[in-house]
C-alpha cells in the first residue's frame, strides 16, 4: 500500500491541486462580485435568473472549495464585499453594460470555466478532487446552453462567418 492508496481525502494534495483549488475559488469569488454588479445593470428576467443561478453555483463553488483548502491547512483568498442593489434607472445610460453585453461575457466565462474543469479534472491524482471538479463541468455546461439558447432566443448572439452557400465540387 502506497502514500496515494486508500480514501483520497487522507490523501495529501500535490501543488497542482493547491493552485487549482485557490485558483477557483478566488475565480468564483470574483464572479460572485461581478455578477452581482451585471444583475444592478440588467434589465431582462431571464438573464437575471441566469445571473442568480451563476452567483448561487459561484457561492456553492466557493463553499465547497475553501473546505477543501482549509480541511488541508492552506489558507484561501478573502471573500469580496457583497454588492449594493442599485435600480437600472440610476446608472447612468453611458456607463451602464447592456444586455447582449452581459450576455456575451458570461458565456465567454462559461465557456472559460469548462476548460479550466477539464484541466483540473485532468492533472489530479486524488479522485475527490477530479470528481468535484467533473460536478462543476456538468453544472456550467447546463447553464452555457441556457446562455446559448437564451441569447439565440433574443437575437443577442453574433455569430462568425457562416457557410450558406458551398462551393461546387469540381471534378477532373
Amino acid at each position: 500500500m502506497g502514500i496515494l492508496s486508500g480514501n483520497p481525502k487522507d490523501e495529501p494534495m500535490h501543488y497542482g491541486e493547491i493552485f487549482s483549488v485557490w485558483t477557483a475559488s478566488t475565480t468564483a469569488k470574483g464572479a460572485v462580485s461581478c455578477y452581482q454588479a451585471y444583475l444592478n445593470h440588467s434589465g431582462d428576467k431571464e438573464l437575471k435568473k441566469i445571473l442568480e443561478a451563476l452567483i448561487d453555483q459561484a457561492k456553492l463553488e466557493i463553499k465547497e472549495l475553501d473546505t477543501l483548502l482549509t480541511d488541508n491547512g492552506i489558507a484561501s483568498s478573502p471573500m469580496m464585499p457583497e454588492r449594493p442593489q442599485v435600480k437600472l434607472e440610476d446608472i447612468p445610460a453611458g456607463a451602464r453594460f447592456t444586455d447582449p453585453e452581459i450576455a456575451a461575457k458570461i458565456a465567454s466565462d462559461a465557456s472559460l470555466g469548462l476548460i479550466a474543469c477539464s484541466q483540473v479534472m485532468g492533472q489530479s491524482i486524488r479522485e475527490d478532487i477530479g470528481a468535484l471538479f467533473a460536478k462543476y463541468h456538468m453544472t456550467k455546461t447546463a447553464l452555457g446552453v441556457k446562455i446559448l439558447e437564451m441569447s439565440k432566443e433574443k437575437g443577442w448572439i453574433i455569430p462568425p462567418p457562416l457557410q450558406i452557400k458551398r462551393p461546387e465540387a469540381v471534378h477532373a
